[in-house]
């Protein structure tokens, strides 16, 4: 079979990891802290000391970091992934990263004779769990439709959607909407609250309505009472909202909400809620209009 690699075993990448090992793919794994690392390895996957090493060892090689800076830690230097790509290997990125960066090592990796796709998800930890992960590819179709059957093996809605980089705007164009369709929905509860209706009221009232997206369905009702953990923080969504900012001046796109839900994106760190889900959007509302 063909041998694969996984580079970044947080949250979402060991679950992504565990759905390959779970459809009988043999794994090599890292993690900058092994001890993240350990119940995978239990479970059978094999370890590789660098992300050289685990790139080295694999025919397609599969990571999942935090942001940019990430990214170039596990690929640069003398350990990083780079230095272990051979032509013909498969490079498969599933971070939230920045579309230009990532073009630019995708250009690298193609001057070494390899390929490289982005291949962000839409989902979280339970979204993998239960095997309803979507995922978008962008780069070289060939290499896209080699790895096709193994993305299909983490979730079930796989699209292509053109050259390097276009997946990663589209991710960037998902959560920038999910983090503005939040702050709206908060405005509205809010608006009810201060206005006699309670709060769990206008909760329930407003997911029975029309404006109830599935995310809004699901999130909604952390307006009520928070998630512990956070499913998606709010210092992640401001990254991801900050990035979509960066995409939308190079190429002369006006976002007015992401900017105004960004502000409010700020002011949640700046009371302490940075690592509370994006939901906690609404507390900052609150705050503003004097509601506990």
């Amino acid at each position: 079979m063909t041998q694969l690699a996984f580079v970044g075993l947080g949250a979402m990448g060991s679950r992504v990891a565990k759905r390959l090992l779970d459809a009988g793919y043999p794994v090599m794994g890292h993690n900058r802290t092994r001890a993240r690392a350990e119940a995978l390895i239990s479970a059978g996957m094999g370890w590789a000391d660098s992300p050289r090493a685990a790139a080295g060892a694999a025919d397609v090689v599969f990571s999942m970091v935090t942001d940019n800076a990430a990214l170039g830690s596990i690929a640069e230097g003398p350990d990083g992934v780079l230095a272990g790509l051979a032509p013909g290997k498969i490079w498969v990125d599933m971070s939230t990263v920045s579309p230009e960066a990532s073009r630019a090592l995708a250009a690298r990796v193609a001057g070494q004779g390899a390929y490289m796709l982005d291949a962000p998800v839409s989902g979280g930890p339970v979204t993998v769990e239960q095997g309803n992960l979507a995922i978008m590819a962008a780069g070289d179709q060939v290499a896209f439709r080699h790895v096709e059957p193994l993305l299909l093996a983490i979730g079930p809605k796989v699209s292509y959607v053109g050259d390097n980089g276009t997946a990663l705007v589209l991710k960037l164009a998902g959560n920038l909407s999910l983090a503005v369709q939040m702050l709206a929905f908060s405005e509205g509860v809010l608006l009810a609250e201060k206005n006699g209706v309670p709060r769990e009221t206008a909760v329930q009232v407003l997911l029975n309505g029309a404006l109830a997206s599935p995310m809004l369905k699901y999130r909604g009702p952390f307006v009520l009472e928070m998630p512990h953990p956070a499913l998606f923080s709010v210092q992640l969504t401001q990254k991801d909202v900050l990035l979509a900012l960066e995409v939308a001046r190079s190429s002369g796109t006006p976002l007015p909400t992401a900017a105004v839900t960004n502000e409010f994106l700020t002011a949640a760190k700046a009371m302490g809620l940075a690592g509370e889900d994006f939901a906690a959007l609404f507390q900052v509302l609150a705050r503003l209009a004097n509601v506990a």
